[in-house]
């Protein structure tokens, strides 16, 4: 069976670089699996690969989508798996890079949440408070009901977040929890590799990148998306990093402020994210912490790969 690489982890972990990596120790192209660094002209925010790393390595699936444009997880599976099955009729190795679990998951399962209930008044009341609190809140009342539902929708999402509370309250049965939903059947595996760091030391790259986001002009990019039109509805501007900058523009809060909430902000959703991809049982994990250097974990990790490939 052909084999495909997916390196997961949380955000500030370092994945790109180790992507990179791997992706040039066995003549591999990387599919990105953001869910933000698929748009155009959100190229500070979202922490895209610089042109100089994507000069390394053949990179899809960035940089291509108008951020006023709907996309949805269906749509990247298509995507994301037209891309792989072309990866492996050039005669390379597909490896998968980023933190968007649920993209990850339409990889890895036979996801189906298509069916839609018809409860216009709780769709309305749910609506609401997603436009008063947020879509995070409503997440995190579907975490409470169904845990695992929660892991497989992205906390920004609050159309399918209504829908799996909606299906929720036609009955528990109506959202598949997580240990049953099989793996896809397709013609290749997927061998899962995990990153993570101690914790402080992954806060203390995640408040340090911001800052380096916040130099890199941040806050003038979300400034041109404005002007382009975009606003609070669309969900490109959900991201971390661009929705607390949008605030400080509206008068919600001052810069000062933003910045801070960004940062608790991505930390939170670190924390989040490892949650979610500790639930794969295959994932392999490396602590980068425990290494002398990011290359001497890299060195570890290709010498693995090697042998399951």
């Amino acid at each position: 069976m052909k084999k495909a690489i997916a390196v997961a982890g949380p955000t500030a972990v370092g994945k790109t670089k180790f992507a990179i990596e791997i992706a040039r120790s066995f003549d591999g192209e990387i599919v990105s699996c953001d869910s933000m660094q698929l748009y155009k002209y959100m190229n500070i925010g979202s922490a895209k690969p610089t042109p100089e790393e994507m000069a390394q390595v053949k990179h899809h699936l960035v940089d291509f989508l108008d951020p006023r444009e709907d996309f949805s997880v269906a749509r990247y599976q298509k995507l994301a798996t037209g891309t792989i099955d072309e990866i492996f009729a050039a005669g390379k190795i597909p490896v998968i890079s980023g933190g968007t679990g649920l993209y990850l998951n339409s990889l890895l399962y036979d996801m189906d949440f298509s069916a839609v209930p018809q409860d216009f008044s709780y769709r309305n009341q749910l609506a609401e408070l997603a436009e008063k609190e947020g879509s995070q809140a409503l997440h995190d009342i579907l975490a409470q009901k169904d845990q695992a539902a929660a892991a497989c929708i992205h906390p920004n999402n609050a159309k399918k977040i209504i829908r799996a509370l909606e299906r929720l309250r036609e009955g528990e049965g109506s959202v598949r929890p997580f240990s049953t939903i099989k793996e896809a059947d397709r013609d290749y595996e997927i061998i899962l590799i995990g990153l993570t760091r101690d914790r402080a030391e992954l806060y203390d790259r995640i408040n340090m990148r911001v800052d380096i986001l916040m130099e890199a002009g941040l806050a003038d990019e979300v400034r041109n998306l404005m002007n382009m039109g975009l606003t609070t509805e669309h969900i490109s501007m959900k991201g971390i990093g661009y929705k607390e900058i949008m605030d400080h523009f509206l008068g919600k809060c001052t810069l000062e402020e933003a910045v801070e909430i960004v940062k608790k902000n991505t930390r939170h959703y670190a924390k989040k994210q490892l949650t979610w991809f500790r639930r794969y049982d295959k994932m392999n994990w490396y602590n980068i912490s425990e290494y002398d250097s990011d290359n001497d974990a890299v060195e570890d990790i290709v010498k693995w790969l090697a042998t399951k490939l």
